[in-house]
């Protein structure tokens, strides 16, 4: 079994969601549709607001078949499953682990609180866990922060909450 992206209509990911657990509950399909926490400001005010994270996709966990592939396809608002030439290509296991990781309490990121550019942090909460790092840029309105981490031995930038991290 792996991973698949289905594209569907943008905004109907929910409604596919529960079309393919519905319809195809004998198949024995897992689904993700990840979420995160934004702020937003309107009128001057801010909103917590709940976002894809991935608009116009279904994630599926499938045995993918033919037969499986045009029951996917026969789904109103699914457009594709994502593929090669001739055959669905499963999403890396790498790109899944971390997103399976930052998913794991459910299918909503959250959000947290800021600090400045340049403070040593030490990321407290999530997949990243026990990892130190430099705040390269904050987004105080978002309540996101920019950070640079050693991450599978490089140096990445990574976009956390601002409640992910404390000073180190």
């Amino acid at each position: 079994m792996n991973w698949y992206a289905i594209f569907v209509e943008t905004g109907e990911e929910d409604t596919v969601q529960k079309c393919i657990e519905q319809y195809l509950s004998e198949e024995n399909i897992k689904t993700l549709v990840p979420r995160r926490v934004l702020i937003e400001r309107k009128g001057g005010k801010t909103y917590e607001k709940v976002r894809h994270l991935i608009p116009g996709y279904v994630l599926a966990y499938a045995h993918m078949n033919t037969h499986l592939y045009y029951q996917l396809k026969s789904i109103p608002r699914v457009y594709s499953v994502l593929k090669s030439q001739y055959d669905p290509v499963p999403i890396r296991q790498q790109e899944m682990e971390l997103l399976l990781t930052l998913t794991r309490d459910g299918e909503t990121i959250g959000f947290s609180e800021i600090y400045k550019e340049g403070d040593k942090i030490q990321v407290i909460r999530g997949p990243l866990k026990g990892l130190e790092g430099i705040i390269e840029k904050c987004d105080r309105r978002k309540k996101r922060v920019k950070v640079v981490l050693e991450f599978l031995g490089k140096l990445r930038k990574v976009d956390l909450g601002a409640y992910m991290v404390e000073k180190y």
